[in-house]
């Protein structure tokens, strides 16, 4: 079957990343390795995530450090945007991504939707936070 998901690179603080999005978002580690576990160790300090496979919801996220000098940019044109129906559970996830974070629009009822908002978390990391409308 084919898929897409989100790819995140961090300078050396993916571990932490995990353990933020694990409370933040209520995700569930699936996989993780370490570049001193892998079989290619010399790819970068050995306790660099070589890679790691977390899920929110039915939603996977992948995600590494990056040993290049280049490498774990913050920035961007992408958002990740997380779908939710549950308006209190949008609450939740809105402010705990935001603990420490930039608020870029603050969770609120719009037109297309009882709560949406953005920020970027204290990882770099770009997020929208949508919660449906009820239907009529």
């Amino acid at each position: 079957m084919l898929g897409v998901n989100p790819y995140i690179t961090f300078k050396g603080d993916c571990k932490a990343a995990i353990e933020f999005y694990k409370s933040a978002l209520d995700a569930e580690l699936i996989f993780m390795q370490t570049m001193g576990e892998s079989p290619m160790p010399d790819m970068g300090p050995a306790d660099y995530v070589m890679h790691a496979t977390i899920k929110v919801g039915e939603s996977m996220i992948m995600m590494s450090d990056d040993p290049r000098p280049e490498g774990g940019k913050v920035g961007g044109n992408i958002s990740l945007a997380i779908g939710l129906n549950d308006a209190v559970k949008a609450k939740q996830f809105f402010d705990n991504l935001s603990q420490g974070g930039t608020v870029i629009m603050p969770l609120t009822k719009t037109y297309w939707a009882e709560a949406f908002g953005m920020l970027t978390d204290k990882f770099g990391t770009s997020w929208m936070i949508n919660c449906d409308a009820p239907k009529q």
